[in-house]
């Protein structure tokens, strides 16, 4: 008799006798009480006060975890993961898209001779920019170049332009297919190669062979689809702190040839360098948040090694933060950096850091 009340009790529709009959039974049968919950947790979905909407959240924590769970089919080395992630992140948000978004205004920026630069693009020729300075990699490895056979070499910024260019019609969501099987093609040979293309360089690129190469796309391809991400008002989330990390450490480990870089454009002789694999002056860059480190610049020699003993500056950062000014899309002037120690050295890393974007 009173399990049959439980559905009118979970409702409030019981008289004030089989309401306290219920609640007395429900204190000594286990059965009944696991019921009488479930039927009262029903019951909060049909309050009208209540909203139903999923939270938006909830897709990309699902996929986040999942792809930080599965089982990859091909082992892929340890290198490639991220970028291996940021493609898949990447393809999970162009999936969401409507079709018109994909032509929505996406504002590119980047810093130039210190300066920055702006370039507006939509979202399906940003994937075309991604896919062209991919087609540097896939041709390394023998694969198909998004430009065709017998390409010249170009810079990065001279295959996007002629990717776009050879367009009869503005890009649209057909993009996404050819970029995603390129990024596929890639992961897998690289994964099948195995040791044998650890050692693969590309002329364009200032980053160590494959392994750093791989990392500086994921970089591009996590801040590209960033700027994706705000043209539609999309949640986007950073890189795990793992893969957070080691772009950090990428960027940190190509600061000192970007330093001696912008020092000689300036000036042709530096008395104070100092001999290859000795501790020289150094910058203490502390990145703090996830994917955070120390990290000792070398100011004076790209051979020379950064040394907490001889450190005359500084400066800490967040790790998004970081990556945004490596990415040039804020300022040396604008990195909300705290300092301390030797301003021109601050200065001149900053500068360096930014100095490594492009388009």
């Amino acid at each position: 008799m009173l399990k049959s009340l439980l559905g009118a009790w979970a409702l409030s529709a019981c008289s004030t006798g089989e309401s306290a009959a219920v609640e007395d039974h429900l204190t000594t049968c286990a059965p009944c009480a696991d019921e009488a919950l479930r039927l009262r947790d029903a019951v909060t979905l049909l309050h009208e006060d209540r909203d139903l909407d999923l939270d938006p959240m909830l897709r990309s924590r699902v996929l986040e975890t999942c792809l930080g769970r599965r089982p990859a089919r091909i082992p892929v080395p340890d290198w490639v993961t991220p970028y291996d992630a940021e493609t898949a992140r990447l393809d999970a948000l162009l999936r969401d898209i409507g079709e018109s978004e994909w032509h929505a205004p996406v504002r590119l920026k980047w810093y130039e001779e210190d300066r920055t630069v702006r370039r507006k693009a939509t979202v399906a020729s940003v994937i075309g920019h991604l896919m062209a300075v991919d087609g540097l990699v896939s041709s390394a490895l023998g694969l198909d170049d998004p430009l065709g056979a017998d390409v010249p070499e170009l810079s990065p910024t001279e295959r996007t332009q002629a990717f776009w260019a050879a367009q009869d019609r503005p890009p649209n969501r057909a993009i996404r297919e050819p970029w995603r099987n390129q990024s596929h093609t890639l992961i897998r040979t690289v994964a099948f190669a195995g040791r044998n293309v650890a050692d693969l360089t590309v002329t364009y690129s200032a980053s160590p062979p494959a392994p750093g190469l791989l990392l500086e796309r994921a970089f591009e391809c996590w801040l590209h689809a960033d700027d994706i991400a705000t043209a539609v008002a999309y949640p986007y989330a950073p890189p795990s702190g793992a893969h957070l990390h080691d772009m950090i450490d990428l960027a940190a480990r190509l600061l000192p040839g970007a330093l001696a870089n912008r020092r000689r454009a300036a000036w042709p002789a530096r008395p104070e360098l100092v001999t290859a694999g000795a501790p020289g002056r150094s910058l203490h860059l502390e990145v703090e948040g996830a994917g955070g480190g120390h990290w000792y610049i070398a100011l004076d020699s790209p051979a020379a090694v950064g040394s907490p003993d001889r450190a005359v500056a500084q400066v800490a950062m967040d790790g998004v933060e970081f990556c945004q000014l490596v990415a040039g899309h804020i300022t040396p002037e604008e990195a909300a950096a705290g300092q301390d120690g030797d301003r021109e050295a601050i200065r001149d890393v900053l500068s360096a850091a930014a100095s490594l974007s492009r388009l």
